[in-house]
């Protein structure tokens, strides 16, 4: 490994520190909610109705927050299949990011479902499985994928006991497991490239099932394809904004070379993207849709162009430095914005159930619950990074400038 990177190592440091207090108050305060929300039901908390049977909840906490997740997908593919060694730094931050993401969607479909305490079930009792429906498949891949992540990880957790020697018997059980789990990555990894790809495509294809309560422009036997596409592209810009955030915060080195490297990868697929998505548009006689210039074909462009610009600028003139970060940064943005506009387009801008029903939007029960599990999200991750090696290089500081 380059020795500017060198090894993981834990980040150090406080815990408590005044970010982490306000994340955990917001945590807890939502696992109350959560508490009343059971109690309760959906009605009397959420604005969802029989026309409008998924939220936010649905299309931010699970169909955008698990795209958001994908950067662990996004390079195992460039690392373990493409053999792109130079990206491995960027691998453990990116499962751990993806494990996170994806158990935070967990969350969020027990806290939606009407009966969550049957949610145990799903994986076990194989024998009355409907295996017609797309919602087993999204279900079961999200848990598969979600333990399969932790148990990738599980590597960075056994490094730190290993070093327990207060801690015999934790000691004696990382050492014991590691050469174990180290003969089983290969497999974990090949599960874990399959599983989200048949996880993001199954979702495009769940709403679908809406028939001709979905617009036009987002009612096409492609969807699937544009939500694998894109979640791989959202992976890649949540891998560069993680990256130059906690370089940033914690000083250690930048990445700038391996995330110049990464924007050329991300820009190949944002135009493949871009391209498939206009000429199926063309090609099934809807561009009269796309020319109407109402709500709809507003959200359309704006999704194709949050596309496009980022991936022209880093076309043409890709990262080189430390100068160039803050355009590396942005462009992470915009395919970010473009992909979460695309979901939350299909599964709730575009979503027309009929006139007869009112608009949803959600209660501030529901923008609050979501806004807890982003806490508890972020509040993992800076415990994780600070006692366990994640992240690699040496502080900034003691390099050479």
């Amino acid at each position: 490994m380059n020795n500017q990177h060198g090894k993981p190592t834990p980040i150090g440091g406080p815990i408590m520190t005044p970010v982490m207090k306000i994340c955990l108050t917001l945590a807890g305060t939502t696992a109350v909610m959560l508490v009343y929300r059971f109690i309760v039901g959906l009605g009397p908390v959420t604005n969802m109705s029989d026309g409008h049977p998924w939220g936010l909840w649905i299309a931010f906490d699970v169909v955008t927050g698990t795209a958001l997740a994908c950067g662990g997908y996004s390079i195992a593919l460039l690392v373990y299949v493409f053999n792109k060694g130079k990206y491995h730094p960027l691998v453990r931050a990116a499962i751990l990011t993806a494990a996170l993401g994806y158990t935070l969607d967990l969350f969020g479909v027990i806290a939606d479902l009407g009966r969550p305490w049957l949610t145990w079930k799903l994986p076990i009792f194989f024998w009355t499985w409907n295996l017609d429906s797309l919602q087993l498949m999204v279900g079961l891949c999200a848990m598969l994928y979600a333990a399969v992540l932790w148990i990738e990880l599980a590597p960075v957790f056994m490094e730190r006991w290993e070093q327990e020697d207060d801690k015999p018997r934790l000691q004696q059980f990382a050492k014991k497991w590691t050469p174990i789990l180290m003969r089983a990555m290969p497999w974990l990894i090949a599960l874990g490239i399959l599983l989200p790809a048949m996880h993001q495509s199954s979702l495009g294809s769940m709403i679908l099932l809406a028939g001709p309560k979905l617009h036009p422009l987002w009612h096409t036997g492609w969807l699937p394809f544009f939500f694998l596409i894109s979640s791989m592209a959202m992976g890649y810009g949540i891998i560069v904004l993680e990256t130059m955030w906690s370089r940033t915060v914690y000083h250690r080195y930048r990445e700038t070379s391996i995330l110049s490297a990464l924007s050329g990868t991300i820009a190949v697929v944002l135009l493949v993207w871009v391209g498939i998505r206009l000429m199926n548009i063309v090609g099934t006689g809807k561009l009269g849709y796309a020319l109407e210039f109402d709500l709809y074909s507003i959200l359309f462009w704006l999704e194709v162009l949050l596309f496009l610009v980022p991936a022209i600028i880093l076309m043409l003139r890709p990262a080189r430095s430390d100068k160039d970060r803050g355009r590396l940064f942005m462009s992470a943005g915009l395919i970010i914005t473009g992909g979460m506009l695309l979901r939350f387009s299909a599964y709730w801008f575009a979503f027309q159930p009929g006139d007869h029903w009112n608009y949803y939007f959600p209660s501030l029960f529901e923008i609050f619950v979501t806004v807890g599990f982003i806490a508890a999200e972020i509040a993992a991750f800076m415990y994780i990074i600070k006692r366990f090696p994640i992240l690699t290089g040496r502080p900034s500081a003691a390099l050479p400038t």
